[in-house]
């Protein structure tokens, strides 16, 4: 009895997997379809922050413009990881309007090198699109702990 509410439960999630992914395709094609869509144009889609320092949270603006005829409505924005945060506009971005996706990046404890991903889902042409942050989180020197200095300030190896 087992095997048969495992494989009911395995074929229900497969067919929810695939119902969606037609919903997701039939939206698309509408869109692309629709000659008066909105569309993102984006000053920029990748933003590099180059070295900055391991403790603080850095912000940058990802400025667009609706070229499309119709307003865009962003649904959702999602960060590949919980150390970046998004936030967007919630009212519908009219044509020929501005308007910004802020996306702020913590730091601390994230000493290298770094790429995330942020993904915005839309009424858009391209319903769902992808611009990046990037940079290299230079570590912050460790303090040099008191029972560790000689006289003359310098630290000692143990």
């Amino acid at each position: 009895m087992r095997l048969k509410t495992v494989i009911g439960t395995v074929m229900a999630v497969a067919g929810m997997v695939a119902l969606m992914a037609f919903q997701q395709a039939q939206q698309q094609q509408t869109q692309a379809t629709n000659p008066n869509a909105p569309e993102f144009k984006f000053e920029h889609e990748v933003w590099d922050f180059g070295e900055i320092p391991e403790g603080p949270k850095v912000k940058h603006d990802f400025w667009f413009t609706n070229v499309g005829k119709e307003p865009l409505i962003i649904q959702n924005v999602r960060a590949s990881c919980g150390c970046t945060v998004p936030t967007w506009p919630k009212e519908p971005i009219m044509p020929g309007q501005k308007a910004k996706i802020t996306v702020e990046y913590n730091t601390k404890g994230r000493p290298g090198p770094f790429t995330k991903a942020i993904t915005i889902f839309s009424n858009a042409k391209t319903p769902v699109k992808v611009i990046y942050i990037k940079g290299v989180v230079v570590r912050q020197e460790q303090a040099t702990s008191p029972d560790r200095q000689d006289p003359l300030g310098g630290s000692q190896a143990k």
